[in-house]
């Protein structure tokens, strides 16, 4: 099978990038033929055979200013560039599916047009809430907010949703609306959401249900070299921006007696200020480690008695949660989003509300006087993770998403394996 990757960075930038790079990854292995389309970036991964085709690059974090600020502006609502150039990678590629990403601002819904019309079925995975809000992350000023999913994208302008910027919110109000006028991800065959919850939320935005799929993340496993042990003190990892919730993980440990550590990883805009909190609530017990390689972080989950994830935003499907039940660690998540998807309560860690350290406080001492039970919460996630979310699960069932896909273009399935030819790419 050949498959289209579609993304707007082709370099190991965020979580979408990562996922796309890894699911490429796992197709190559496979056996099937890969090639990928995007912006032109200094820091995309090279060679990019298709690279004569991408549209230009350009900056949007900041926008620029006049004249170019106005042209990016209309390039985020239609790109020519990205439908000219999608459709020479197209002639040149072959596809049998096209697989979108992210293809917001830089590139545009204007690479799915040629797509449709080229009769290649077409699938895209959501990470993250762009089609329904128009800031992504359903965040009204940092707190949860729907007012978009299924009513008018004005309610982005009104409440300035973008950092506060009227200009920028009203960027992004009219981006979306037109889209959604338009119908612009309409010819999308089959999206492929990580969680649940946000499915529901694309199908309170009008999106048929039977054109979205359900297919959890993955994560490689890596093989136990020792019997898993309860760790030690508690560990929070991400951004360190308000949307994450650490400032509730720090006021939790400063309420738990005796010398309970936390563990931060990861920088942010937020840091001086979660430094000056931890030395008022929790004095000498908040450990700031800033960016830890993959190896580094994942040492330091596999020594800690849990994993925190004290979110006050919807997040979807988390990462670090997963690669904390591969190295057999629990973890506390709050109740919103995907989260509590992953996490039944007392069997793979436990489950808190948002914004209240109280009982966040509560669940840390449950798990600091049980030190079994923390372990044995971690084996179920690690048990789970070979069951559900294998990196080999989860590429069959992106198979049978192609599948489906080509049955909605009217087309066969996808051919498999060694059934075509070519170099890969």
């Amino acid at each position: 099978m050949r498959i289209l990757h579609v993304n707007k960075f082709l370099y190991r930038r965020g979580g979408a990038e990562g996922y796309m790079l890894d699911v490429a990854a796992l197709q190559r292995s496979a056996g099937h033929e890969v090639g990928f389309f995007g912006m032109q970036h200094p820091e995309n991964d090279t060679p990019q055979p298709l690279g004569g085709t991408f549209p230009p690059f350009v900056e949007l974090e900041p926008a620029p200013a006049g004249l170019s600020g106005l042209m990016a502006s209309a390039r985020m609502v239609w790109s020519t560039s990205s439908a000219r150039g999608i459709e020479q990678a197209i002639r040149e590629f072959r596809p049998d599916v096209v697989h979108c990403h992210n293809v917001y601002h830089q590139l545009s819904p204007s690479v799915l047009r040629p797509v449709s019309r080229a009769g290649i079925p077409c699938v895209m995975t959501l990470h993250d809430y762009k089609l329904a809000c128009p800031n992504y992350q359903m965040l009204d000023h940092g707190r949860p907010c729907d007012a978009c999913v299924g009513h008018g994208t004005w309610h982005a302008a009104v409440r300035r949703c973008k950092n506060g910027s009227l200009v920028g919110s009203v960027v992004l109000a009219v981006e979306s609306g037109v889209h959604r006028a338009l119908d612009a991800y309409g010819t999308v065959d089959q999206f492929v959401s990580p969680s649940r919850f946000l499915a529901a939320v694309m199908a309170r935005q009008g999106i048929a249900e039977d054109r979205i799929t359900v297919v959890n993340n993955f994560t490689h496993i890596p093989a136990l070299t020792h019997a898993p042990e309860a760790g030690e003190g508690f560990v929070v990892a991400g951004r360190l921006s308000h949307e994450k919730g650490i400032d509730t993980a720090v006021r939790a440990i400063g309420r738990l007696p005796g010398a309970s550590v936390l563990h931060v990883a990861g920088d942010g805009p937020e840091r001086t200020s979660l430094e000056e909190l931890a030395a008022q609530v929790a004095p000498g017990r908040v450990v700031f480690h800033g960016r830890l390689s993959a190896s580094e972080l994942g040492t330091l989950v596999r020594r800690s008695r849990a994993l925190l994830v004290p979110s006050r935003w919807y997040e979807n499907q988390p990462m670090t949660i997963l690669e904390a039940f591969a190295a057999s660690t629990p973890v506390v998540v709050t109740d919103l989003g995907g989260m509590p998807e992953l996490v039944e309560p007392g069997v793979h860690g436990l489950v808190v509300p948002a914004d209240d350290d109280a009982r966040l406080a509560e669940a840390l001492a449950r798990l600091e006087a049980d030190p079994d039970h923390a372990l044995a919460m971690g084996m179920a996630g690690r048990r789970r993770l070979e069951q559900d979310f294998s990196a080999e699960a989860h590429l069959s069932r992106l198979d049978s998403v192609y599948e489906r896909a080509a049955a909605r273009r009217g087309r066969p399935a996808p051919p498999s394996v060694g059934a075509r030819s070519g170099t890969s790419r």
